[in-house]
Formats: C-alpha cells, sequence, structure tokens
C-alpha cells in the first residue's frame, strides 16, 4: 500500500511539472523583482499583456487607510482598471502575475473573495507591512485566484508570496519571481523561463539600489516577441523608501516618467493614460491596430456567427447526402459535413482563451493537442477553396442541388474566402519564417 502511495505521488509530481511548465511557457509572461541595500528597497514590475489601454492612477486614503497608486490595463467595469502593481504612501508594493496551482480544497470558514478588484485595492489601502498583509488575506479563501500569484513587498525589504493555497513571507536582500508558484516549481523549470533566468543572472553580478541599476533589470527581463513586437506593455520600478515610481512604456527603457506619490495623491484622486506621457512608439502603434476577434466587435461577431453557421450547414449537408446519396456532386454534401464540424471548432478556437495571433505559426499550444492541430486548417481551406467555387459555379449554372441548397454551399465558400483573408492577415500560413 505505501509503494503504492509513493508511485501515485511520484505520478502527480510529474504531471505537475509537465503541466506547470507548459502553463508558464505560453501564459502571459509577467516578472519582477525586489532589491534591498541598506535602507533602500526597489520593486521592479514588467508587465506583459496585449492589452492597449496601460493606466496609472492615484487613489486617497479615507479613514484610518493608506493612499495609494495602481498601474493595471484591463478594464473592469464599475470597479475601473484591475490593479497589475502598486504602492502605497508606507512604502508597501504588490504586483500579481499569471500561474498555474492545481486545484485543492477552498479554505473553510473564510470571507468569500466576490469583487477582485476591489479586494486587491482594499489591501494596498489598508496595510502598511508584509505581516499585516498575510493577516488581511489569511481572513479570505484566497484560492480564488486559483491562475495567479502574488508578491508584496514592503519598504523593510520584507517579501510575501500569496499562492492559490500558500502564504510565505521571506527577507532575502533579492528575490525574482515570474509566471509560476514558487512552493511547487523545481528551480530548473523555473530557469526555463527567459525573464526569470536572465533576472537571477544579472543579479549574481552584484546588486544595487540605483534607477538606473533597476533600470538595466527591467530591460534584461523583458519580452519582445518576434512576430508583431509585442511584449512587456509596461514597466514600473517603485522606490519604497521614497515613494517614487518610474514608468517605462512599451519596453522602450530609454525614456522614463517619474511620479511623486504624496504630491500625486494631494491632488486628489485621478488617473492617467500611460500612452500620453511618452512620444508615439511605433511597435505600440502596430499592436494597437492589429485586430483580433478579441479586440474587434466586427471581428469577434463574424466568427461567432460563422460558428453558428458551420454548425447549421454540416447537419443540414448531411441530411441532404443521406436523403438523396446519388445526387450530382453528393460526396461534397457528405465533405460538408465533417469540414462544418472542423470549422465551428477552428471559430470557437479563435475566439477563446488561445492567443494563437500572436505567436509563429503554425501555433503550438503545450495543453492541447487539438488546438495545435488547428493550426493547420487555414491550409486545409487553401487546399479545398479552389475546387469547392469551381463546383459551386457548375452547380449555379446546373439543377441538380435544391435553391438553399446552392445558396448555403455560395455562402459557406464567402465565409471561407474571408477567413481566408482573415489567416493572410495573422499570418497563420508564414510557416517559413
Amino acid at each position: 500500500m505505501a509503494t503504492k502511495l509513493k508511485q501515485m505521488q511520484f505520478v502527480r509530481l510529474i504531471l505537475l511539472t509537465i503541466v506547470t511548465f507548459a502553463v508558464i511557457q505560453d501564459s502571459i509572461a509577467c516578472s519582477g523583482y525586489k532589491i534591498t541595500k541598506g535602507n533602500s528597497t526597489f520593486f521592479g514590475s514588467n508587465h506583459d499583456a496585449w492589452f492597449t489601454t496601460p493606466h496609472i492612477w492615484f487613489e486617497t486614503a479615507n479613514l484610518n487607510q493608506y493612499g495609494a497608486a495602481f498601474t493595471g490595463a484591463r478594464f473592469d467595469g464599475e470597479n475601473g482598471y484591475a490593479p497589475q502593481s502598486g504602492m502605497n504612501e508606507m512604502g508597501l508594493a504588490f504586483e500579481r502575475l499569471s500561474s498555474y496551482h492545481p486545484k485543492q480544497e477552498s479554505f473553510a470558514n473564510r470571507k468569500t473573495i466576490s469583487n477582485p478588484t476591489k479586494y486587491l485595492k482594499d489591501i494596498l489601502h489598508a496595510c502598511k507591512t508584509v505581516e499585516e498583509v498575510r493577516e488581511y488575506i489569511g481572513k479570505y479563501d484566497h484560492s480564488y485566484f486559483i491562475e495567479d500569484v502574488f508578491i508584496y513587498v514592503d519598504k523593510s525589504g520584507k517579501y510575501l508570496i500569496v499562492e492559490p493555497y500558500k502564504l510565505t513571507i521571506g527577507k532575502e536582500p533579492t528575490y525574482v519571481i515570474s509566471n509560476f508558484c514558487p512552493s511547487i516549481t523545481p528551480e530548473k523549470n523555473a530557469n526555463k523561463l527567459d525573464r526569470y533566468r536572465n533576472g537571477v543572472a544579472f543579479l549574481k553580478n552584484g546588486i544595487d539600489t540605483t534607477l538606473a541599476f533597476c533600470t538595466a533589470l527591467s530591460d534584461v527581463m523583458h519580452v519582445c516577441r518576434k512576430k508583431i513586437g509585442d511584449g512587456t506593455l509596461l514597466s514600473s520600478i517603485w522606490d519604497l523608501n521614497n515613494g517614487t515610481v518610474n514608468l517605462y512604456f512599451y519596453h522602450d527603457f530609454k525614456r522614463t516618467v517619474q511620479f511623486n506619490l504624496s504630491e500625486e495623491l494631494k491632488k486628489g484622486d485621478h488617473i492617467i493614460a500611460v500612452a500620453t506621457l511618452f512620444p508615439k512608439n511605433p511597435e505600440f502603434e502596430k499592436l494597437r491596430n492589429y485586430k483580433t476577434p478579441k479586440d474587434s466587435i466586427l471581428i469577434g461577431v463574424f466568427m461567432v456567427a460563422s460558428a453558428g453557421f458551420f454548425l447549421l450547414t454540416s447537419i443540414f449537408f448531411l441530411i441532404q447526402y443521406l436523403k438523396r446519396r446519388a445526387r450530382k456532386y453528393s460526396h461534397v454534401q457528405l465533405l460538408l459535413f465533417p469540414m462544418g464540424l472542423i470549422m465551428f471548432y477552428y471559430m470557437y478556437v479563435l475566439s477563446g482563451p488561445a492567443n494563437v495571433f500572436y505567436f509563429p505559426a503554425p501555433y503550438k499550444d503545450p495543453t492541447n493537442v487539438f488546438i495545435s492541430l488547428t493550426s493547420y486548417i487555414p491550409f486545409l481551406l487553401l487546399l479545398l477553396i479552389l475546387p469547392f467555387c469551381m463546383v459551386n459555379y457548375r452547380l449555379i449554372k446546373e439543377k441538380s442541388w435544391s435553391l438553399p441548397a446552392k445558396w448555403l454551399f455560395t455562402f459557406n465558400n464567402l465565409i471561407y474566402m474571408i477567413l481566408i483573408g482573415l489567416f493572410l492577415y495573422w499570418r497563420f500560413y508564414d510557416v517559413f519564417n
């Protein structure tokens, strides 16, 4: 029995290692670090995302609370922007990073997190040290953030790592973090992440708490993907002792804008679009003008409508084939049945969480082989579109198919051609680059 338990634990460890590495390889790639030397502590954050609306905002203190600054780029309705990093008047800073952790049993008898954006803001408004943060978070079921890991740092240099099921305080002079939960990720796996490995290697040559040193460290940890130059959207370097933050926009580390927290809080609550603080950045403009179903309502609606159309027509053509198999071009009707189902699934993939648009073709999903296989569907369409159009032309001149079947097949081919155009735009055919 003991041997079987050990075998099961070993298998679970292997699976956890594989899944952890797969997720951190393909997730939104954020990174952070903290450096303490003498009485000075700096905290750096790289926010790597495909959002195009980075903001910094300042929230003044209510009674018995602390004012704070936050950065973020994801709009959360009436809550404003969801904070990705921030610092309060007492020199407490934090960063949120996407990560993987296997689901476990939730905490019992703890408060429920119903508004994550407000919850994250409230921590900075209520706490001044990492010990206070640990006490605050310990009252809540923080396994709510099953896909995130957080780091909190106070001006003493102590840091708190918040994982879905674990809270850990450390006080090493330096600490580097990226998209993984430290307690379950072997160092050899963490080192496979360039941004993490580069940060650790950089700090082995010595440490300093000058802005120039931290800027260089943020630079070596930034991300810039080859396809359209996307990657690190916003870098922030927080001086926890002097209450300042330096912003660097879209991995350009030659220009910075500095804010003094106390001075900004005197102006009251206010928010600033980061892009307006810097000269026009050609790479960012390329990202902002790059349209996908995630940021274009027109394309998004087209994808959803196409998915519905492909599903319905696949059933329609299967019924047509079964009714009259001897009909001319009946093999085309039979082919349209699986093609409709394949295209239905592909529209779901393109509209779903997989960000296939930003990575080289063919896209390889480390966690889902079916998503990886869909990368070859654009080539299948290229092979079929000419024969389909030739058959379509002949059917219009003949009376072998019913009028509804003709029109549905024609409309099907029109959608195929529009999709091929979108695939060219998204560079899904650039397999040799």
